[in-house]
């Protein structure tokens, strides 16, 4: 199979990591007989060093002639004086505005051979972690109508969150369709005591959930939801939630894990075209220094063959790369135990490339 890719290598340690993806995508093209035909673009801070915006018409172009995105990281400290609107950050929200992605799936598994670096007490996780957060990513709060006005108590400033049906269907809808794939069961957190907005989420998701007859749904509040991650993690299978509480509760998951340098992420819109990238930073403290974790960004390449490129198979052999190497004691600087020798990005990369050809 022949597929167009683009790839924006980003900030930081960006490059490195992406890097490591491609390494894996090559392997993977190799073992299998595809074909993939890279485009390179600029976004972020590089795209602004270049071109004097974070996101230059040039690159969404790119974007939507190809069948997948790979993105490295965006973002630094040398960007930081610029004007929120024109920071590097702002290329992630045009991407998904522009690409029409509305979901974000953040997987949080904890692969056996790192249990060690778990914070959570052996017994709260007798089963390991494996739980798939769906974030709306298009909606809510932080796109809703915003505003600053004086008021007798000084300046005061508003965000709107505002949701349609559709908004929370599709997304709903999307959750439930992975649910059926795993566990199935599907847990709605919202704030449905307090916020009109959560009560029409958990009505339409209450609505979607009829076509799934077969997959369980529960709710809890996204305050419980919270403590529960800690408490016992093994209860959740696929989350559903808002854009906000999405994107907090996905980092609260991936701590849980025991290094954001492991967890990838795939942001998809209704086509199944997505862009898929590691959920971390640019990191720009360590970049260039051999030292960034790549697993995130591989990992990501394997979701891109699994929910772009539908091919399972190739997926799993990039997954159980990941696994052997890890079983195999490499570790880079974030996932080292005490006193153990860290492997670079480099080479973890080459190995994992080579164990997905002899897998």
């Amino acid at each position: 199979m022949k597929f167009n890719l683009a790839v924006i290598p980003g900030d930081g340690i960006g490059p490195e990591v992406l890097d490591g993806a491609l390494q894996a995508i090559r392997a993977v093209e190799e073992k299998f007989s595809h074909q993939i035909v890279l485009a390179e673009a600029e976004a972020g801070g590089a795209a602004i060093d270049k071109t004097g915006e974070p996101l230059p018409r040039e690159t969404i172009r790119a974007c939507k002639n190809a069948d997948s995105v790979m993105l490295g990281a965006v973002g630094g400290w040398q960007w930081d004086h610029l004007p929120g609107d024109q920071r590097p950050e702002r290329a992630l929200l045009g991407l998904r505005s522009e690409l029409g992605l509305y979901a974000n799936l953040r997987p949080a598994a904890l692969h056996k051979a790192l249990a060690d670096a778990c914070p959570l007490r052996p017994e709260l996780v007798p089963n390991g972690i494996d739980i798939m957060v769906v974030r709306e990513l298009t909606g809510g709060l932080y796109f809703g109508d915003r505003g600053r006005k004086q008021t007798d108590m000084g300046e005061a400033a508003w965000d709107t969150e505002l949701y349609s049906v559709e908004e929370v269907r599709r997304i709903a809808v999307m959750a439930f369709s992975i649910a059926q794939k795993r566990q199935k069961r599907v847990t709605n957190i919202d704030k449905a005591n307090v916020l009109e907005s959560s009560r029409l989420w958990r009505e339409t998701v209450l609505a979607a959930a009829r076509e799934y007859p077969d997959v369980m749904l529960d709710h809890l509040y996204v305050d419980n939801a919270a403590m529960q991650l800690i408490r016992d993690p093994g209860r959740f299978d696929v989350i559903v939630t808002t854009n906000m509480f999405g994107d907090i509760l996905s980092d609260e998951a991936s701590q849980i894990t025991g290094s954001i340098g492991m967890l990838p992420s795939a942001s998809l819109g209704g086509s199944g075209f997505g862009l898929y990238e590691p959920i971390h930073g640019s990191a720009p403290d360590i970049a260039g220094q051999n030292l960034a974790n790549p697993i995130a960004s591989i990992l990501s390449a394997a979701m891109m063959f699994r929910y772009s490129f539908h091919l399972e198979e190739e997926a799993a052999a990039i997954e159980s790369a990941v696994t052997k190497a890890l079983e195999a004691g490499y570790r880079t600087a974030d996932i080292r135990g005490a006193g153990a020798a860290p492997t670079g990005t480099k080479e973890m990369s080459g190995i994992i490339a080579r164990n997905i050809l002899a897998g």
